[in-house]
């Protein structure tokens, strides 16, 4: 029998996601500053304030309120009337140096011993329903926020938009885990009140939302996906009515709290660490990265169509002590799970120097991560530049995405000889 799997997104004006996005930003200047900075930052938004909080280990001084509100205006919090403001807001300060307690079971005398910044079990998952190895309900829920993100800065067609915004996509699927078509699709968008009469603002609203904002995504995608957008797609656009207060004055925002919207959308699992603000040196982020970098060359290889790879940690301690993985049934080559999972860990060093290394980790790429999900995008080499009034200017040439190349399928052939 058929069923539906829905996924949500949350745009980058959602105060979550604008907690993640200081978070990151902070990470990134002081790895830029000093790569072997250890950081773990927190942010809360509400109305008018950003507290930041956290522990930092690092050779460098930022302005960390500078460096937030920079952030809050890139977003497009501008205005006074959001409430929430980077030139305006109150920013708060609670950062202290890291508890040497933790600090001993991660630093080594050498940089290949370093152990494990904390326990605990991550995962990464990957499918070929997508071109890019991602559920199909998140990556189309992702792409409607980023469209809907450019509309409002082009400030042409749609007018009225503010920020914040959420979007849910369900997928109707086969019996054989085919998506079919696109059952309901719901977009909350902050706005403008631009109109006296509400039922005629939310009918404007709609109506933008299905001529104007759908489109342009569908042409986002290849044929098979385009196929799926049909004319009996429920469409529940502002279900809740006008939405005009919103963003961090409407609800209080907290670094971490989009855990599923920044991995896959509720298909595989999750470990329950969030990722934002945190160094490599914490496994929680390094080693989800590193699972989803294994998920994906297992899948693009063709080893199964489907693949979940689950990898743990004690604190302090250099090796994992596990590695899983979970093919869905869907392997291709007469192998048990356990024995495709024995073969990965022969192919990919999951110590966590080994990983830091191997994806680049110690580099300043995290910012580019904190809105629309940390899995999926394309790899990409950039310039950053970086200022901070104690250290100067700093340039650097980074490479993003890394956990998302196919620079393993090879070696993952030549071990499962297909």
């Amino acid at each position: 029998m058929a069923y539906l799997f829905t996924s949500e997104s949350v745009s980058e004006g959602h105060p979550d996601k604008v907690a993640d996005q200081i978070s990151d930003a902070l990470l990134d200047n002081f790895l830029a500053f000093d790569p072997e900075s250890k950081v773990a930052c927190e942010t809360l938004v509400t109305t008018g304030q950003v507290v930041l909080a956290g522990e930092v280990k690092s050779k460098t001084y930022l302005d960390v309120q500078e460096i937030a509100r920079k952030v809050i205006n890139k977003i497009g919090y501008t205005k006074g009337e959001y409430q929430f403001s980077g030139d305006s807001c109150g920013v708060i300060s609670l950062i202290h140096e890291q508890s040497q307690d933790i600090n001993q079971g991660v630093d080594r005398a050498t940089k290949e011993e370093q152990g494990a910044g904390d326990q605990g079990m991550m995962f990464g998952y990957a499918t070929n329903e997508t071109e890019n190895y991602m559920p199909l309900a998140l990556d189309i829920s992702h792409k409607i926020l980023q469209v809907l993100a450019e509309l409002r800065r082009e400030n042409y067609e749609i007018s009225y938009l503010r920020p914040d915004a959420k979007s849910q996509v369900t997928i109707e699927y086969s019996d054989d885990n085919k998506p079919q078509r696109i059952d309901a699709i719901v977009v909350s968008t902050q706005h403008d009140d631009f109109d006296n009469n509400d039922a005629n603002m939310l009918a404007k609203i709609k109506s933008d939302i299905v001529s104007i904002l759908i489109p342009r995504v569908k042409e986002l995608f290849p044929a098979h996906v385009q196929a799926l957008f049909n004319d009996d797609i429920a469409y529940h656009i502002n279900p809740t009515g006008k939405f005009v207060i919103g963003g961090p004055h409407g609800d209080t925002g907290l670094t971490g709290r989009k855990i599923i919207v920044d991995t896959y959308g509720g298909k595989g699992a999750h470990g329950g660490g969030a990722f934002s603000g945190k160094d490599p040196s914490k496994v929680d982020r390094s080693a989800a990265y590193a699972s989803r970098h294994i998920a994906k060359n297992l899948v693009a290889a063709g080893v199964a169509s489907e693949v979940l790879v689950q990898v743990s940690y004690a604190i302090g301690v250099v090796e994992p002590t596990s590695i899983f993985v979970d093919t869905y049934g869907t392997s291709t080559l007469g192998l048990t799970d356990g024995e495709i999972a024995r073969k990965a860990a022969s192919i990919f060093d999951m110590r966590p120097a080994a990983i830091e290394e191997r994806l680049k980790l110690r580099n300043p790429i995290y910012l580019e991560t904190a809105a629309y999900g940390h899995m999926g995008k394309a790899p990409q080499t950039i310039t950053k530049v970086f200022e901070s009034p104690y250290s100067g200017k700093v340039e650097k040439e980074v490479e993003l995405f890394t956990w998302e190349k196919l620079d393993f399928v090879d070696k993952v052939k030549e071990a499962f000889n297909i």
